[in-house]
């Protein structure tokens, strides 16, 4: 048989190799749902621009509106909420706000050190924060540039900024060091230069890269990118710290006058929140059987977005090095096309906490997904053909879904019986070809004991990436959140 009949005979089977797909979507068809409440502002961290605290734009969180959201509607009466993948903490500080319980695990230390200085803005002597603001007001922060302070930047990183506005922003942290006795105020006259440090630079985050403005050293691409206004550090640092000071003043940023602000003393309640900084996949088989009340988590979507570089400047600015990088982007979620495969590091965990009967569980459900072996193997055969442009996406879909098949499993074992899980996701396409990931981690979390009571999904889908629709049209893909009860 010659190539063009192979090419011909494996294309007439893709076309009728949709038959486990359509059965899973027949088998959950009456659970997917609009939900009129939800929209994409709700569920991405957009809602969270007119709410306090919202002082470092994380884009791959969600709003507080819609944690409070399924507070209301699925679980009123406060108990323990863990959220696996923190993020900046929305759902561990508006849960603990709502007198929840509130436990986060957190990988990535941009996450945990916004976490930590949001719990500090909490405690902290606002009238004493604004008397360091006013001083700072009439400080050359150049003259206080000591080189121990420099900073740290990652390849990735290098010339992300003007040269003089780095020796502002050097000179800044090295008065907030030297200077500054308080460790709270100290700590967030730091976070509010962590905040800023896309807005100064020549760099905009894009998913899965740094895109570099043009007039950088460092602009590529065929098309030149401008990000527009390329902030000054003094003028970004002071209009951030006016507005973490009339957040914490209960007032109004733009009536703000930072020479008299009159503060009054924060009412905040003190928040009831354990962190722990690390990969879920370690630590929620630490949590005890049976004590959670209700899960709140958006985990990585299998989208490619490499978090370690997109906020590659804040782990520069918190010291992270080249190495400690790439051991933050294999031990994340598998979210994109360099991660490699934990089967062997997870079997070892397993044997090493005496839960391999566990191990055995998990892998064997992982592998009877006959939906998902039904999407690899399609793609596999994308592959031979040369359709996808790369070639290790099957490898990153397939750890993904490996990977949160244990995570799936250990949020069953310690949730309450009548517990639930309030999951944000996407659904994605690869090649032409989508990947129902609603449908198969609703299947493998019912395969653990629990029922999926919804799919609710948004009025209006996500659509696929301008690349797929250019060689594929347009196809809407599922945007939504799934609702899983034990």
């Amino acid at each position: 048989m010659d190539k063009n009949s192979i090419l011909e005979k494996s294309n007439s089977q893709l076309t009728t190799s949709n038959t486990q797909r359509g059965a899973l979507y027949n088998k959950y068809k009456s659970k997917i749902i609009h939900n009129p409440c939800l929209d994409r502002t709700l569920v991405s961290f957009q809602a969270n621009k007119e709410t306090q605290f919202s002082w470092f734009k994380y884009r791959e969180g969600f709003s507080e509106k819609l944690v409070t959201y399924l507070i209301d509607t699925l679980k009123p009466k406060p108990g323990a909420l863990l959220d696996p993948f923190a993020g900046v903490g929305t759902s561990l500080f508006t849960a603990s706000d709502l007198n929840w319980q509130t436990i986060g695990i957190e990988l990535l230390p941009v996450g945990v050190f916004a976490i930590e200085a949001k719990s500090n803005a909490r405690t902290i002597h606002v009238e004493a924060l604004s008397l360091v603001i006013n001083q700072i007001q009439t400080i050359n922060f150049s003259d206080y540039y000591d080189q121990q302070y420099a900073f740290n930047h990652l390849a990735i990183t290098s010339g992300a900024f003007p040269e003089s506005q780095e020796v502002e922003l050097v000179g800044y942290i090295s008065y907030c060091k030297n200077h500054i006795q308080d460790i709270s105020i100290r700590n967030i006259l730091l976070f509010a230069a962590f905040c800023i440090l896309e807005d100064i630079s020549y760099t905009r985050k894009d998913g899965q890269y740094l895109r570099w403005d043009y007039r950088s050293s460092r602009s590529r691409g065929k098309k030149e990118f401008s990000k527009g206004e390329i902030l000054l550090f003094k003028d970004a640092i002071h209009k951030k710290l006016a507005q973490i000071l009339s957040d914490l003043s209960n007032k109004d940023a733009v009536q703000l006058d930072l020479f008299d602000p009159k503060p009054e003393k924060g009412a905040f309640k003190e928040v009831n929140l354990q962190l722990h900084q690390g990969t879920c996949l370690e630590i929620i088989p630490t949590i005890t059987n049976n004590s959670i009340d209700f899960v709140v988590t958006s985990p990585p979507y299998v989208n490619r977005y490499d978090y370690t570089r997109t906020y590659a400047l804040e782990l520069a600015f918190l010291g992270c090095s080249e190495d400690e990088v790439k051991r933050l982007r294999q031990t994340m979620l598998s979210c994109t096309v360099e991660n490699r495969d934990k089967r062997d590091i997870l079997e070892k965990h397993y044997i090493q906490i005496n839960r391999y009967d566990d191990f055995i569980k998990i892998d064997s459900t992982f592998n009877k997904q006959g939906a998902l072996q039904e999407v690899l193997g399609i793609l596999e055969t994308y592959k031979q053909q040369g359709k996808l442009n790369n070639v290790n996406i099957i490898r990153m879909i397939r750890n993904y879904f490996y990977e949160m098949s244990f995570v799936i499993y250990e949020l069953a074992r310690v949730l309450k019986p009548g517990g639930v899980i309030a999951m944000v996701n996407d659904n994605v396409q690869y090649a032409g070809e989508e990947v129902p990931v609603d449908l198969i981690l609703s299947d493998i979390a019912e395969s653990f004991g629990l029922t999926t009571k919804y799919i609710w999904t948004l009025g209006r889908g996500k659509g696929n990436s301008s690349q797929q629709m250019g060689n594929h049209g347009r196809s809407e893909l599922r945007k939504c959140v799934y609702i899983w009860e034990k």
